[in-house]
């Protein structure tokens, strides 16, 4: 039974409808490059083949169908659907959704509440779903492009599984363009690589290639265009990168990945990624120096003054001279040798200091400024180092009860392996002073 809350608004002449409503899926069987979720062993799947849809936060990039298939699972549970944007929705218009919903419910009617940019709600918002999530009132699917564990409170995780959706890759992009220009009667005027070009500026985004596909169709051209033609009439699509989500965290995270594993051309394409995103080239530089640091360390100690100095060129020449000088430095710390041995060292030091924070330095090693504190035996027995052979004494110089510890254990690579000649040298000497 049909009822206020749900009346729509008279369909446009399709004419006049943009060609991704025109073509949108009437089936869930008809939505691409999703099957990982709606195939009969995805999450999706199995839950409708058992009839027990639950709650559902469907994150994943723009343009891979998140809307599409909330309205196609409200279809398929004979629930009706009723989608809000967090972006243009308050608490007044939440207290009308919830009202409706109850009204539906009590005339024997389900609700499926599609609530787009969910992220953006803030804490009080989301808890206002939980009791009408639990009571049956509305079967919430939330869609983010944002990752659910940072934006979204526990309670509604705890209530919902998270759907993760794919971007489209190419082969996906050209299933969708071959029903695009079924819909529209005719093929796309492009010569293959031409088509290959403008899937590539899709971007793994359906509803970009749909829109991009919209604009060719409508050119009049005498035969098909080449690549350069087509890039010549079409601005290619801005990488989706946001300096503050997702996008940020993962692409930092797949370049500090690809200099740690000593790969530069994957160390460079990453850089360029954030580059081409519009990151600060001072965020990288700054993070050049923390990989040389950890990552580098004493195996190449040269590798901090080179990204500290190409910090500082970048500052003086600017974009996008200086960032020559950064692009370098990645080749640079993408080849040098690697150690942690300095980090895992320093991380087991202050492990070890926080289990034995109040013992104090042996006396031997204390000052005795004044004639008390000689006579409390402080500074009674130390070793000059300098007047010892070898100019090492083999003191002891950690607390008197605490068992001596091994921090540091350079690695045989790069300078590190010297250093690790050093301290095998410095331990027999020790054992033999001590024997």
């Amino acid at each position: 039974m049909s009822d206020l809350f749900d009346s729509q608004p008279a369909k446009e002449a399709p004419a006049h409808r943009p060609l991704a409503d025109r073509i949108r899926p009437q089936h869930l069987s008809e939505v691409i490059g999703q099957e990982h979720v709606l195939g009969p062993e995805g999450p999706l799947g199995a839950m409708l083949a058992a009839g027990s849809l639950s709650s559902l936060i469907l994150w994943g990039p723009p343009g891979v169908g998140k809307t599409t298939i909330a309205r196609l699972l409200a279809s398929e549970t004979d629930r009706s659907f009723v989608q809000i944007s967090a972006i243009f929705s308050g608490v007044p218009e939440l207290r009308k959704v919830f009202e409706a919903a109850k009204l539906r419910f009590r005339q024997g009617r389900g609700t499926l509440l599609f609530v787009d940019e969910i992220h953006r709600f803030n804490k009080a918002q989301q808890d206002s779903f939980l009791p009408h999530m639990e009571d049956g009132t509305i079967l919430l699917v939330g869609a983010t492009t944002e990752n659910p564990s940072f934006e979204l409170n526990a309670a509604v995780l705890s209530r919902a599984q998270v759907i993760v959706l794919e971007r489209l890759n190419l082969a996906s992009l050209e299933r969708l363009a071959q029903r695009a220009e079924q819909t529209l009667g005719r093929a796309l005027p492009l010569k293959a690589p031409a088509r290959e070009a403008l899937l590539e500026m899709a971007d793994g985004d359906g509803r970009a290639l749909l829109n991009l596909i919209e604009q060719v169709m409508a050119w009049k051209v005498a035969a098909p265009l080449d690549t350069q033609a087509l890039s010549a009439r079409l601005m290619r699509r801005a990488a989706k990168y946001d300096k503050s989500g997702d996008e940020h965290y993962n692409l930092i995270s797949a370049l500090h990945k690809s200099v740690r594993g000593s790969d530069p051309d994957a160390a460079l394409y990453w850089f360029a990624r954030m580059l081409e995103g519009g990151e600060d080239p001072r965020y990288l530089a700054r993070r050049f120096v923390r990989m040389a640091v950890e990552d580098i360390g004493l195996a190449d100690p040269q590798a901090q003054t080179h990204a500290l100095h190409a910090w500082e060129i970048y500052e003086r020449l600017g974009s996008p001279e200086g960032e020559l000088a950064l692009a370098q430095t990645v080749v640079y710390l993408a080849l040098a040798p690697k150690s942690n041995a300095g980090y895992v060292a320093y991380k087991a030091a202050r492990d070890g200091a926080r289990k034995t924070g109040s013992e104090p330095p042996p006396k031997h090693i204390l000052n005795a400024p004044t004639r008390l504190m000689e006579e409390q035996g402080y500074g009674a027995g130390y070793a000059y180092d300098h007047d010892a052979e070898d100019g090492f004494s083999g003191q002891n110089y950690f607390p008197d009860t605490m068992k001596r510890p091994v921090y540091y254990n350079p690695v045989e690579r790069g300078f590190e392996r010297e250093l690790k000649k050093r301290v095998e040298w410095f331990a027999k000497l020790r054992d033999k002073r001590n024997g």
